[in-house]
């Protein structure tokens, strides 16, 4: 993922490369002492067809999503399925 400021991705829809809606971007997980980013963490909307979304979840059922899954960011952060 290129250089993105965290502000122009906070709050941002997350979509899938074939166009299925995720969610909005929650939050992101990184290493404190690489500062590498390791995953997004992606709140699912009601209309979210989440059994047939194959990533990770955590204890609170968001998706995470691993950063080098991002293809682009624009209007919404889109991700490879």
């Amino acid at each position: 993922m290129p250089d993105i400021l965290a502000e122009n991705i906070s709050d941002k829809a997350v979509m899938g490369s074939d166009g299925t809606e995720l969610g909005a971007l929650y939050n992101v997980t990184m290493d404190l002492k690489s500062g590498e980013l390791h995953d997004l963490i992606v709140e699912p909307d009601e209309d979210t067809p989440t059994r047939t979304i194959d990533y990770d979840r955590d204890e609170q059922g968001r998706f995470r999503v691993p950063v080098a899954r991002v293809q682009a960011v624009k209007d919404y952060i889109v991700v490879d399925r």
